[in-house]
């Protein structure tokens, strides 16, 4: 296992659909536990495939429900229903929204409070999982990824100038820029 380079906004596989996986075999379980290295050093609760540079629709997840019980899994080739969303702005106190691609940033984002997932595991089984609140959350943001859409880009104003502003001001958003778990200090 190794942990890997988050691309941060700017780089191409972030910005493109990334494709399905049709190769089941130890190169994708290597990834997988890549994946699931980088996240828990980030820390993270989800990361998908392109943030680490690989355009494949896989991401991991990790999350305690409200009754403390893990969630931790990963989805490959996934598909997401998902419930309405509300037309009230986004609450700065509850709905609130970060990125490993957008690291040490957080700006509040309306999403659907429903999802239902499905997709294959490592070893080709179905999963299938509804969701609601933070993990409903969490499945959105990360099947965005696998879309080529980051959260920063779904933003309403005024958080869309600002998380632009912040992107310019730290010389992101062109290809190349990438942090490593553990390493960078991305705090300064």
């Amino acid at each position: 296992m190794a942990i890997r380079s988050i691309h941060i906004t700017g780089s191409p596989v972030l910005h493109t659909r990334a494709n399905e996986v049709d190769v089941f075999d130890r190169q994708l379980s290597k990834l997988v536990r890549d994946m699931y290295q980088t996240m828990d050093e980030a820390p993270g609760v989800g990361l998908a495939a392109p943030q680490i540079g690989v355009g494949l629709r896989v991401f991991v997840y990790d999350y305690e429900d409200a009754d403390g019980n893990p969630v931790r899994g990963e989805l490959i080739n996934p598909q997401l229903e998902v419930g309405p969303i509300s037309e009230e702005p986004a609450s700065t106190e509850t709905e609130v929204e970060g990125c490993l691609s957008v690291p040490g940033e957080r700006f509040a984002l309306k999403r659907a409070d429903w999802v239902r997932v499905t997709g294959v595991d490592l070893k080709k089984r179905p999963v299938t999982i509804e969701a609601t609140g933070w993990l409903a959350r969490i499945f959105q943001h990360e099947f965005d990824h696998l879309e080529g859409t980051l959260y920063v880009d779904r933003l309403a104003e005024p958080y869309a100038t600002q998380a632009a502003k912040v992107i310019s001001a730290r010389g992101w958003g062109q290809a190349g820029v990438s942090w490593l778990p553990g390493v960078d200090n991305l705090e300064d």
